[in-house]
């Protein structure tokens, strides 16, 4: 665990949670390879702030690489949704895209 995983999480242990916390966390985590850690932390983040489109197309790479590509579509279409509300172009692009390849037949 990097030092600056630990301060987070201290700082999580001290009660002051938040998604942006939340979602750091679970970035963290999905970077250091560990998908279990990091779909604890992005569902509360999405949970904290349901609006949060970053954390659901986080969530939804988490879901794919925990092979549950039915959950990773609703993260990402729930993502997506918020994206449009909030006027997010970027995001609407991207997961956008991500559903469309979940859409592609395996070759």
């Amino acid at each position: 665990m990097s030092s600056m995983t630990e301060r987070l999480e201290a700082l999580l242990a001290t009660g002051k949670e938040t998604a942006l916390l939340r979602y750091t966390l679970g970035k963290a985590a999905f970077d250091s390879e560990q998908p279990a850690a990091a779909l604890l932390h992005l569902q509360r983040a999405t949970a904290l702030e349901p609006q949060y489109s970053v954390a659901w197309k986080l969530l939804g790479r988490v879901h794919l690489a925990l092979d549950d590509s039915d959950a990773a579509r609703q993260a990402w279409t729930q993502g997506l949704a918020c994206a449009q509300t909030n006027g997010d172009a970027q995001v609407v692009k991207e997961l956008s895209v991500f559903l469309k390849r979940l859409d592609k037949p395996a070759r």
